[in-house]
């Protein structure tokens, strides 16, 4: 009589067994806890976490030889090491027999990633969640997200991901799963107007996205880029647990990575932190023309997302209550891809004000109040002299980056992205001091051509606040504006008064320390709804 052969199942499962005991590591651990999903074991011991892939093929993913679980162990630090290094450690051979291992031992009968614990209520979910969520974590998040960004090389030419047929194909494909997962007629229904949808705004993206693969957008990025990946270690976000199983899923446009996170906040009904998120990325990032494809994205992460639910609900043995709450999140999820892609509410809003008056602190409210794109004059005039945002320029008012020509490139920059972005459907905020008539004739004129509503929020403080307000942002030298007490002076002098057919169109916000005042909100909400004249 012969012995059945074992399986890598089942040499795994007595291994996971035998790395229950304590006694197995090589550090102290008072005990062992085991966290399994449907790809993998974390073997949570004393200060380290071991991560074992489990011998499966799912199609997407193929660890089922113990040469592909290695090298899946070794893509995992490679790439998650670019943005959690104090994190993932390293790559550990795990020997003996599957009853007695023996960590570090070779020959190997199984590889494991080696990683830091971190304490998981620290999660950006969870975190959520209780409310603990800062507005300084999602600018911090997104400048780290941006700088990661920017240091990756892009996908070549000849690449097929990233693609536009790629993109449809996985969008197409998200669709196919859902009707078959749902059976409800309803659910149904709401799947095959959203894939309806979906094509319809696919065909206006489409010469974006074969745009944006050309001009390199398409990186070797995180791949998974949700709330529950991001851990605060101290006061840094840190993203973790990127893809490393399917180089098609981490092999993607910048800004389909940044809706992941976008849509994930969206759905945790925090839209103030999802559009500060979404603007300080854009803001570091100079990634403007992403906007044109990011409804599209958004709805996909979405749906992605609400398909994983659906998955879970059609789980065998799982109850009632559990069911219906893995439904309701499909739904949820349904519903909210659906918003992305319905018709947007483009808005064209400048900003008028002396240095020190509050333009970018209006507009910061305000982005965050109506989900709206911010570009500044600050910022764009450094990027056109390819500059940082709190680069110092050196130049003197009226020489340099502050001339008369430097002026008028910012502003038709401005102008060019504020035509985009409102093209892509969305409500767009200019900061900048707009104190010349011919400035702010020349985006009227554009609202018009657009058929949008055009708002001039006019910023009002007294000169002893704006001087005062100059000297501190100087001092913390933390703000792209290089305006000083000389620059207040001349522009005082300069400035033009508005127009009595601009000040039909303008809201006045005092900002004099004590907070815009709900009157003026609901003043700019009412300009927001007539068309520009």
């Amino acid at each position: 009589m012969h012995d059945t052969p074992q399986t890598d199942g089942d040499i795994q499962r007595r291994l996971i067994a035998a790395l229950r005991d304590a006694r197995c590591y090589p550090h102290a651990a008072s005990s062992v806890r085991l966290v399994e999903t449907h790809i993998s074991w974390v073997l949570l011991a004393g200060r380290y976490a071991y991560k074992i892939k489990k011998s499966v093929n799912l199609g997407f993913l193929d660890f089922t030889t113990l040469s592909a679980r290695r090298f899946f162990c070794e893509e995992e630090i490679r790439l998650n090491r670019r943005l959690a290094p104090q994190i993932y450690l390293d790559v550990i051979a795990i020997g003996g027999k599957p009853d007695a291992p023996v960590l570090g031992a070779e020959p190997a009968l199984e590889y494991a990633v080696r990683m830091r614990r971190f304490t998981v209520s620290r999660q950006m979910d969870r975190l959520l969640a209780r409310d603990r969520v800062l507005p300084r974590h999602m600018d911090i998040l997104a400048g780290t997200i941006a700088h990661f960004h920017g240091g990756l090389p892009a996908a070549g030419a000849a690449s097929p991901y990233g693609t536009a047929a790629a993109i449809r194909a996985a969008a197409m494909e998200n669709f196919r799963h859902l009707l078959a997962l749902l059976g409800d007629s309803s659910d149904q229904a709401s799947v095959a107007a959203l894939q309806q949808a979906s094509e319809a705004e696919f065909a206006i993206c489409e010469p974006h996205f074969v745009a944006r693969h050309a001009q390199g957008y398409v990186r070797e990025c995180h791949g998974d880029l949700h709330l529950g990946n991001i851990v605060l270690l101290g006061q840094q976000p840190v993203p973790f647990d990127g893809i490393e199983f399917n180089p098609a899923l981490r092999w993607i446009d910048v800004i389909s990575e940044i809706a992941f996170t976008v849509m994930d906040l969206q759905q945790y009904q925090r839209h103030d932190l999802a559009s500060r998120f979404l603007n300080t990325w854009l803001q570091e990032s100079g990634d403007y023309s992403g906007v044109a494809v990011l409804h599209f994205y958004i709805a996909y992460r979405a749906a992605v997302r609400a398909k994983v639910s659906a998955i879970r609900a059609a789980q065998a043995g799982l109850g009632k209550r559990d069911q219906a709450a893995a439904l309701a999140s499909c739904r949820s999820y349904l519903q909210l891809s659906a918003q992305s892609l319905a018709c947007g509410r483009p808005v064209l809003i400048i900003t008028h004000g002396l240095p020190g008056s509050g333009k970018t602190t209006f507009a910061q409210a305000a982005l965050e109040r109506l989900g709206a794109i911010r570009i500044r004059s600050d910022v764009e005039r450094k990027r056109l002299h390819d500059l940082s945002p709190l680069a110092a320029s050196l130049a003197q008012s009226g020489s340099g980056l502050y001339g008369t020509d430097a002026t008028q490139r910012t502003y038709t920059r401005l102008l060019d992205l504020a035509r985009s972005l409102l093209a892509a459907g969305y409500p767009v905020i200019v900061d900048a001091a707009f104190l010349k008539q011919t400035e702010r004739a020349q985006f009227r004129k554009l609202a018009r051509e657009l058929a949008v509503p055009f708002v001039i929020a006019s910023m009002q403080a007294s000169d002893s606040i704006l001087s005062a307000r100059i000297t501190r942002r100087l001092q913390a030298g933390n703000d792209a504006s290089e305006a000083d007490l000389a620059v207040l002076q001349l522009l005082q002098e300069k400035q033009k008064l508005l127009s009595p057919e601009e000040r039909r169109s303008t809201v006045v916000f005092v900002n004099e320390g004590a907070g815009f005042t709900e009157s003026a909100w609901g003043t700019l909400d009412q300009l927001m709804r007539i068309p520009a004249a």
